[in-house]
């Protein structure tokens, strides 16, 4: 499948900032899944500053906004080429070890219902990925996908109370369980190409990688109920969404932000 993608971000200022430094996750991974056929980024008013691959395999690249500024765009359009490995991540080129991923984060600190239902779950399974899957199962039986209940900064553990959340939430969660059983697992965002209806769908959208002992990193998104296929596209990673965030940075002066975030991701024809 040949997926385009048009994803827009502007941030505006009440009152002219004195610069702005981002980093960016926004090209996709190399990996057998998918092979990027054209993509840019380009960002109004930056001088682009150094890129580099990180230890998890992920190009990360700096800019700046020289002020006074009120408004920046980052604009990333391209095609990517997709197929099927059902979750597995071949072909990717990394160097972190998967023992890494294990250490928790202020939101996939595992609670005590967190460490119960992960225990639960792999309890039921046959082998390492029987496991996994059933993981992803029970994470995606105690969440609801429901937009608008969460916030940016809500971690696993509230949104297990809460039984609600988005593609986040599920992600964390995921991640939280895994590794309360000592299992590796990341958060991964990138892009969905949603066509099924009654699904969790948001073209922005994550999910979680868990490690699975003789096969490797197998993605699994449990606000959807399946492993990533060719409808998805991988952009980057970390072991939270704040570490794997598509655009980080921070800007200087007095001005409040606001945030305007439109995506679009198509199935072109071949």
């Amino acid at each position: 499948m040949i997926l385009t993608v048009n994803h827009q971000t502007i941030y505006r200022y009440d009152q002219p900032m004195r610069g702005m430094v981002q980093s960016h996750r926004l090209t996709p991974s190399r990996c057998d899944s998918q092979t990027t056929l054209d993509w840019s980024v380009t960002v109004s008013g930056a001088t682009m500053g150094g890129a580099f691959r990180d230890g998890a395999g992920d190009w990360v690249q700096a800019c700046t906004v020289a002020g006074p500024v009120s408004e920046v765009i980052v604009q990333v359009m391209g095609r990517v080429e997709t197929s099927d490995t059902m979750g597995i991540l071949t072909g990717h080129r990394e160097k972190t070890p998967p023992e890494a991923y294990l250490s928790e984060t202020l939101a996939t600190r595992p609670d005590v219902a967190l460490t119960d239902l992960g225990r639960d779950a792999i309890a039921r399974g046959t082998d390492p990925l029987d496991r996994a899957h059933r993981l992803a199962e029970a994470v995606g039986e105690a969440i609801v996908f429901t937009p608008g209940v969460t916030e940016a900064h809500t971690t696993a553990a509230e949104a297990l109370s809460l039984g609600q959340g988005v593609c986040q939430d599920h992600s964390h969660a995921l991640i939280a369980a895994a590794c309360a059983q000592r299992i590796p697992a990341r958060y991964i965002s990138g892009y969905l190409h949603a066509t099924f209806d009654g699904a969790a769908n948001e073209a922005a959208h994550a999910w979680a990688e868990l490690w699975v002992e003789g096969i490797g990193w197998v993605g699994f998104d449990a606000a959807n109920k399946c492993c990533p296929n060719e409808s998805y596209i991988r952009l980057g990673s970390g072991r939270d969404s704040r570490e794997a965030a598509p655009i980080r940075g921070i800007a200087r002066g007095p001005g409040q932000e606001s945030l305007d975030v439109s995506v679009a991701v198509e199935a072109a024809q071949q």
